[in-house]
């Protein structure tokens, strides 16, 4: 469940612009203030099963977003090219690493 929230959480960073005010609010109170359906529920004045079925096609509309434009994945790539420019850095490689990685980096644009 936790990676699931963390993947909905960058998603949601990623492709909030594209989503209603609406479906904004469910999800950031949702995901990001920890606030249960029955919460968002009443604070909206809406049926739980309505707050429900809301996050559950958001959720499904940031992935078919992350599915066509790719933001995430290219994000989690440029951390872990990144990750090993450190780790070879601290073994002192980082000179003769450096044009793979640059290559690399400007792969993922």
């Amino acid at each position: 469940m936790l990676e699931k929230t963390t993947r909905i959480n960058y998603l949601f960073d990623f492709y909030q612009s594209l989503l209603t005010p609406k479906q904004r609010n469910y999800m950031e109170l949702y995901y990001l203030e920890d606030y249960s359906l029955g919460e968002i529920s009443e604070t909206f004045d809406v049926s739980r099963q309505a707050v429900y079925d809301n996050i559950r096609r958001t959720e499904t509309m940031l992935e078919e977003y992350e599915k066509k434009l790719h933001l995430y994945e290219k994000f989690k790539k440029r951390q872990q090219v990144i990750k090993e420019m450190e780790a070879e850095y601290d073994k002192g490689r980082l000179p003769e690493l450096f044009q793979d990685w640059l290559h690399q980096l400007q792969e993922l644009e």
